[in-house]
């Protein structure tokens, strides 16, 4: 008798656990028909990345060294004294163009120092920098530390096209119809609309704001969107500096995949040859 009065007790308790999720399920629907949430003013402004169109792009894709450099050295005289590259060697840079000599040189130049510590003393140095060296973190003294770029265009979606985008959207003011819509959206003192930004305001100012910012070697003309071009192709060399070495084995091994199924299938049909099936 007391099992079966045990197995009525578990199934009411059962029966009335389902029956409180079905009526949440119900009262959830009802509340989204009767009041379906409004959208915010990120979802009804917040624009998709441009298009852009790097030599990188694609399964057959190489880096542009030329432009890499390009945008490195906006990098260089733009971006490098707030965002760190803190994933990258000063010696990768060879893998772009530059000689061992450009390398120990710009490692050497670069505004931001190795830091040390005296052992014995327990004090905090600094050295110049070596091509072995990571490109050093950069200490902001401002509000906070804008990120690293180092895998910018791997953490951000669109990659490359989202850093060509932020770069070259700023808005000098808001849209009417975003103000009317949503007053409280009004950009705060000491941020900056950006439609391709998350929540449309973003700290950082605008980083190119007028052609020539850069001297480029190679007599390429230095607009914004040139720029902004560069870089962007620079920062999706830094996210994944090995892919045309990625490339090249993945085509190895398609092609060596495909030999050996045709060897494959040319052994069934000889080891089977006097086999009816």
């Amino acid at each position: 008798m007391l099992p079966l009065f045990m197995r009525s007790i578990k199934f009411l308790v059962g029966l009335a656990f389902i029956g409180v999720l079905f009526l949440s399920l119900v009262g959830t629907i009802v509340g989204l028909v009767q009041e379906p949430p409004q959208p915010t003013a990120e979802e009804e402004f917040h624009h998709h990345a441009k298009e852009l169109k790097l030599a990188s792009d694609g399964p057959f894709g190489k880096f542009d060294n030329a432009q890499i450099q390009r945008g490195f050295l906006v990098y260089e005289k733009v971006c490098a004294a707030c965002h760190s590259l803190n994933l990258v060697s000063f010696r990768d840079l060879q893998k772009v163009g530059y000689n061992e000599a450009e390398v120990k040189k710009i490692a050497k130049d670069w505004p931001f120092k190795q830091p040390v510590q005296d052992p014995k003393a327990g004090t905090w140095g600094e050295r110049d920098n070596l091509a072995s060296d990571r490109f050093p973190k950069v200490y902001y003294p401002g509000t906070g530390t804008p990120p690293d770029l180092s895998l910018i265009a791997k953490a951000r979606h669109d990659g490359g096209a989202y850093v060509y985008s932020l770069l070259t959207g700023y808005e000098e003011k808001q849209p009417a119809e975003l103000l009317k819509h949503f007053p409280g959206a009004k950009t705060p003192d000491g941020s900056h609309y950006n439609p391709y930004f998350a929540n449309l305001n973003i700290a950082m100012p605008p980083p190119l704001t007028a052609e020539n910012q850069v001297t480029y070697s190679d007599g390429t003309r230095a607009t914004v969107d040139q720029m902004a071009k560069d870089v962007s192709a620079f920062l999706v060399w830094t996210a994944e500096p090995t892919l045309q070495t990625r490339h090249s084995a993945g085509f190895a091994v398609v092609i060596f995949l495909l030999i050996a199924t045709g060897l494959a299938y040319g052994a069934y049909l000889t080891v089977w040859r006097g086999v009816k099936h």
